[in-house]
């Protein structure tokens, strides 16, 4: 049953992945080796971290053929594939379903403590999609989408709970199979037409002026003998605004102004205006 679950995954997995390839207008090659990529990455990713040899599509090729033909058949029959978006929704959510339980099982197998059994879950059901989404230049739908990777960790921890109470000689192993399976795929199924998803964190940073007198730079500089007044008059780190420039323009016409009332400013044209507050005109105009 478990493989032809994992069949039905890994097909699902091709083929969206190869429509995510076509998005990106890429070659045929490309296509190929987005939804190998796809459907393979999670198994591989952990058969590397946890050594455990030979990789399955390595010992088992059919599966590569089977991959391959889907991302071909996607490819002939994309004007199709908008369609069958609801069935690829559920194959997903099947393939999710199939890949964490197996994640789960191969920790197991291998004797690993329960919190390594939960990585083994997260990084065969998502890390494919990861790497799709790596290749095809876009933030991983992961990250910022409905109930994915909780759904793994749920898997695994609903399974060893099974296991640690003996249901699996109760009832048979089978059964907690098909249980855990449907578990996840209902849940995953609830998160997609539901929208549920983890809380988001979202940090936007306020811009502000730091006073230069606060900052470590400002005691060596004290320390160096340049005076406070001077240091704030540099304006370290606080860029400068229209505002700023306003007053600076300003301040410079009042002291024209007071030269002219003092009878110091020299002009650049031969005769002086009347009004000594009127600005002199350029000789051009």
């Amino acid at each position: 049953m478990l493989t032809v679950l994992y069949v039905l995954g890994l097909t699902a997995e091709s083929m969206t992945a190869a429509l995510a390839a076509g998005r990106q207008r890429v070659d045929i090659f490309g296509v190929m080796l987005i939804a190998a990529v796809t459907s393979f990455g999670g198994g591989t990713v952990r058969d590397l971290l946890f050594g455990h040899y030979p990789l399955r599509w390595v010992n088992e090729p059919i599966f590569l053929a089977i991959v391959l033909g889907a991302a071909l058949v996607t490819v002939l029959a994309s004007f199709l594939m908008d369609y069958f978006r609801t069935i690829f929704l559920i194959l997903d959510a099947v393939g999710l379903s199939t890949f964490a339980l197996l994640g789960a099982q191969v920790a197991l197998d291998m004797g690993y403590s329960p919190l390594i059994v939960v990585v083994s879950s997260v990084v065969t059901g998502v890390f494919g999609g990861v790497l799709r989404d790596i290749l095809c230049d876009r933030v991983p739908l992961v990250f910022n989408e409905e109930l994915y990777a909780s759904i793994a960790i749920l898997v695994a921890v609903m399974y060893m709970s099974m296991l640690h109470f003996n249901l699996d000689e109760t009832i048979g192993s089978q059964l907690v199979i098909v249980i855990c399976l449907i578990f996840a795929f209902g849940l995953r199924l609830l998160a997609i037409f539901y929208r549920i998803s983890l809380p988001v964190f979202e940090y936007q940073e306020r811009e502000y002026v730091r006073d230069p007198a606060g900052r470590l730079t400002m005691w060596a500089l004290n320390k160096a003998g340049v005076r406070r007044r001077e240091m704030r008059r540099r304006s370290v780190g606080a860029p400068r605004t229209p505002k700023d420039k306003t007053k600076r323009k300003r301040r410079r016409r009042q002291n024209r102004f007071e030269l002219v009332d003092r009878g110091e400013f020299e002009y650049e044209d031969e005769q002086a205006p009347q009004n000594p507050h009127e600005e002199p005109h350029n000789r051009d105009e």
